[in-house]
């Protein structure tokens, strides 16, 4: 509320000083807000809030386009929404409705690539040509980043690399790997502890897609997820959710694919109030995939 109430402020001032103080003050208002929908218990009520936070959002920055702050919460915000309230729908829908699952992919798809273009314009206001040099040389240009760019890295990272899973069939996307493994590597460079160990639970299930690596790609997964669980003093459940998923089902480890999305669900989730959402997210997420044991294993 406090937000709509500025917002008619900025829109009644003709000081264009004044103004983009106001707007500036606003954005930066909304940029920090985004803790409250993590704190929250009721996942309906915040993906029925999200979209209006989220079209707020660009709203704003259609006014103020060069807002860094702004544009790393619509970085974060679509991608949190798509694979929340998206993508966990079109994968639980696949068995049942194949027709609507794929429009949803489609939908998780489009709004992956808004929040990946959202981090590359926020990555350009200090690098203007980031773009055309991460292509050239991904590691070269992630390198110019430093630790206080390491969630701006993370959330492009991870918008990028959902949309390459979600287009697996499609090379132009798959040859962009190199770039989002350079931002995820530098991310967990600068700050290996951001958000207690999120990095760390992002490359548990992406190691067995990274090429050129020495060492076997499961034991390096497991070894992410050891320092995960260390960060988040054992209070995440996603990394649980993710080694199961990641490397339990390929290895055809049973018995440890349901140990772990058992952990997952036994996480109380009021013992960590700041992230209580994403822990309702993946035990959904964990409830989902141990109804699909049977489907999973060969025994």
């Amino acid at each position: 509320m406090k937000s709509i109430l500025a917002l008619a402020v900025v829109a009644a001032l003709s000081g264009c000083s004044i103004r983009q103080y106001a707007l500036d003050h606003v954005s930066d208002a909304l940029a920090g807000g985004g803790s409250a929908f993590a704190a929250d218990d009721d996942p309906e009520l915040v993906r029925a809030a999200a979209p209006f936070s989220l079209k707020l959002t660009e709203s704003l920055l259609a006014e103020n386009p060069r807002h860094a702050g702004l544009l790393l919460a619509a970085t974060r915000g679509f991608t949190q929404y798509a694979y929340a309230f998206v993508q966990q729908e079109a994968e639980e829908l696949e068995e049942q409705d194949l027709m609507k699952a794929a429009v949803l992919q489609e939908r998780a798809r489009r709004l992956y690539r808004r929040a990946r273009d959202y981090g590359l314009r926020a990555m350009a206001l200090q690098q203007p040509n980031i773009a055309l040099e991460l292509q050239r040389d991904p590691q070269r240009a992630a390198a110019r980043f430093g630790r206080t760019d390491a969630a701006l890295l993370y959330w492009t990272a991870a918008s990028w690399g959902a949309l390459i899973g979600l287009g697996k069939d499609n090379p132009e996307l798959l040859a962009e790997l190199p770039v989002m493994e350079a931002l995820i590597d530098r991310a967990l460079e600068l700050d290996e502890s951001f958000e207690r160990g999120a990095i760390h639970t992002f490359l548990i299930g992406y190691e067995a897609a990274r090429q050129g690596a020495s060492g076997d790609p499961a034991s390096r997964a497991r070894a992410h997820f050891a320092r995960a669980v260390e960060l988040s003093a054992g209070g995440d459940a996603s990394p649980y959710v993710a080694l199961a998923e990641s490397v339990s089902v390929p290895q055809q480890r049973r018995d440890e694919f349901e140990r772990l999305l058992r952990q997952a669900l036994g996480i109380d989730v009021d013992g960590d109030p700041e992230n209580r959402l994403p822990n309702l997210v993946s035990q959904r997420r964990a409830r989902w995939l141990l109804s699909r044991t049977g489907r999973l294993f060969t025994d």
